[in-house]
C-alpha cells in the first residue's frame, strides 16, 4: 500500500476545519472552522492567510457557474455569498430547523452543477434527522434520501454516473446511482469502515478513487471503484475531517483537521490538532465542480 507525507501548512488550531475548496485561478484554497462561523483563505502562491468572520456556522462553499460569489451553507440555510470587495451574504433558501437543533454539514456539486447537501443534528448524533438534499440550477430544493445521523460527503463518479454518501455514525459509506436527471437509484453498501476512524469529507480523483479522510482514524485513505484500500496519508492528530485537490497540477491534496472531541490530554499530545494539511500525491485529483 502507498503512504504519502503530510505537512503542516497553516497550524490553525481550528475546532471544526471542514469544507476545502480549492480556487485554481488564485491558486487559494477556501475553508472554514464550521462552529466558530470562521471561513479561512490560504492563497499558496504568495503563502499569505486571511480570514472572515461569518454571523453563523459556515459549513462549505461552492463555486458558481457564472462567477459572480459562492454558493454556501450555513447552519441551516443555504445562502450566495461574495467576499470581494467586501463580505456580503444574500439568502437563497431555507433548509433545516436550526431552532430544532438541526444543521447542514457537508455539500459538493455534482458535474452537471446541480448542488447536494447533508444536514445533521448538531449534538445528539444518535437522532436519525439528517436528510441528503439536491439544490437544483433553478434553487429549487428536493430531499433525495433521508435517515441519516451524520451526512458526510458526498462526491461523484468523475462521469456523473454515481454518487457516494456517507453516514459517519453508522461507518458506512454508500453509493447511489444518479441519473441524467439528477435522481437517484437504490441506495447500496459501498464500504463499510470497521477499523480506523468513521468516513467524514471525501472526494473523487481522476481514476475514479475515493479518496476519504477517516475521524478518529488519524489518516486519509484512498479506495478503488470497488473499495479495496490502495494508499493513505498519516497524519499526527486523530480527526482529519475534509480534503480537496489543489496545486496547477491537483496533485496537492489538502487536509482540514479538527479539535473538536478531543479530551484535554489528547490535545496536549497533539499540538497540530486542527491544522491544514498537505500531501503531494501521484493521481491528479479533479476540480471543483460549479453551481449552476
Amino acid at each position: 500500500m502507498k503512504s504519502y507525507t503530510a505537512q503542516c501548512v497553516l497550524p490553525l488550531a481550528a475546532e471544526l476545519g471542514e469544507g476545502p475548496l480549492y480556487l485554481p485561478a488564485q491558486d487559494r484554497l477556501l475553508f472554514v472552522d464550521l462552529k466558530r462561523c470562521i471561513l479561512h483563505a490560504w492563497d499558496a502562491g504568495v503563502r499569505e492567510h486571511r480570514s472572515w468572520l461569518l454571523p453563523d456556522y459556515i459549513c462549505w462553499l461552492a463555486p458558481r457557474r457564472d462567477g459572480d460569489g459562492f454558493m454556501a451553507g450555513l447552519r441551516d440555510s443555504v445562502v450566495r455569498l461574495w467576499l470581494e470587495p467586501e463580505l456580503r451574504i444574500e439568502p437563497v433558501v431555507h433548509v433545516v430547523d436550526g431552532a430544532a437543533g438541526q444543521r447542514l454539514n457537508d455539500a459538493k456539486v455534482d458535474p452537471s452543477g446541480r448542488l447536494w447537501l447533508g444536514s445533521m443534528h448538531n449534538t445528539d448524533y444518535q437522532q436519525k434527522v439528517g436528510k441528503l438534499f439536491r439544490l437544483d440550477p433553478d434553487e429549487g430544493l428536493h430531499v433525495a434520501d433521508e435517515g441519516y445521523h451524520i451526512c458526510n460527503g458526498p462526491t461523484f463518479a468523475p462521469d456523473g454516473s454515481a454518487l457516494y454518501h456517507s453516514d459517519s455514525f453508522l461507518d458506512v459509506t454508500y453509493r447511489y446511482p444518479l441519473a441524467a436527471d439528477g435522481s437517484l437509484g437504490a441506495r447500496e453498501t459501498w464500504h463499510r469502515f470497521t477499523e480506523g476512524g468513521s468516513p467524514d469529507g471525501m472526494q473523487a480523483d481522476s481514476e475514479g478513487c475515493l479518496w476519504i479522510s477517516t475521524w478518529g482514524g488519524k489518516r486519509v485513505c484512498r479506495f478503488s471503484p470497488e473499495g479495496e484500500l490502495l494508499a493513505e496519508v498519516p497524519l499526527p492528530t486523530s480527526h482529519p475531517a475534509s480534503l480537496a485537490f489543489g496545486g496547477a497540477d491537483l496533485r496537492t491534496l489538502y487536509i482540514t483537521t479538527a479539535r473538536e472531541g478531543l479530551s484535554a490530554e489528547q490535545l496536549a499530545q497533539e499540538p497540530l490538532a486542527g491544522a491544514l494539511f498537505s500531501a503531494r500525491i501521484d493521481v491528479p485529483g479533479l476540480p471543483a465542480n460549479a453551481f449552476g
